[in-house]
């Protein structure tokens, strides 16, 4: 922790800019060499854990995953609001908190969310990396992490500060609780996984270039979240 700081400045001194149009990937060797690395875990692991986690899931209803996704969602949502307030945006920040609220109670501790089914609260997603965005910190490298996959080094940045720095319930929730959401946000990945398992391995087992689509698919989709290029379509979207 007392590390984190000095960390943290190191990787925001190597972000810079790329020419517009093009993706900053000078650790182009390492990233290839992580990316196969992630494909052969997802082939190996974590493919086939997703698709036994997710099988024999009510078709009607959440299911245990899904109840437990939540409870890790739910226990993410403080960061988020904190984010928001840093970015000047008090709205997301008022309806992320009272989600946080209403799931926390009627929800039972977030393993159900009533906030988006009976309040018409969903989730306002953010994280730390569009704060520094909003900020004026430029994207920097792209980089892809071990397990994680793909990032940039303001993105890396920002998942550091969220995990370590910008928690509201550090201090107020046992330890305990809150490493059993963190550990209920990685299980909800599995679902995400299985979910999307036909666009994932066409990506990673089926293309020409997995890493090249990768780098593409996930810059295109990151400057859509933050806005960067106007009416820029998301390429994760069902058209």
């Amino acid at each position: 922790m007392r590390a984190a700081p000095l960390l943290l400045s190191l990787a925001l001194a190597g972000c810079a800019s790329a020419p517009p149009g093009d993706i900053a990937d000078p650790f182009e060797p390492m990233n290839r060499r992580v990316h196969g690395f992630n494909k052969s875990l997802d082939a190996a692991v974590l493919r086939p854990v997703s698709q036994a986690l997710v099988s024999g899931q009510p078709a009607e209803g959440p299911g245990a995953v899904e109840m437990i996704g939540n409870f890790g969602a739910n226990l993410a949502l403080p960061g988020k609001v904190v984010n928001s307030l840093l970015q000047g945006r008090p709205e997301p920040a008022a309806r992320n908190m009272f989600r946080f609220m209403v799931n926390s109670t009627l929800g039972i501790g977030g393993l159900f969310d009533l906030a988006t089914e009976d309040f018409d609260l969903p989730e306002v997603d953010t994280d730390f990396g569009e704060t520094l965005h909003v900020w004026g910190v430029p994207a920097g490298a792209y980089l892809e992490l071990p397990v994680l996959g793909p990032s940039t080094q303001r993105d890396l940045v920002g998942d550091i500060v969220d995990v370590l720095l910008i928690d509201p319930l550090d201090g107020v929730v046992h330890r305990d609780v809150r490493r059993a959401g963190l550990a209920a946000r990685v299980l909800s990945k599995a679902g995400e996984r299985a979910q999307f398992g036909s666009t994932l391995d066409s990506v990673l087992h089926e293309s020409a270039d997995s890493y090249a689509q990768t780098r593409l698919l996930y810059t295109q989709h990151r400057q859509y979240e933050l806005k960067e290029e106007g009416e820029v379509i998301d390429p994760y979207s069902d058209e």
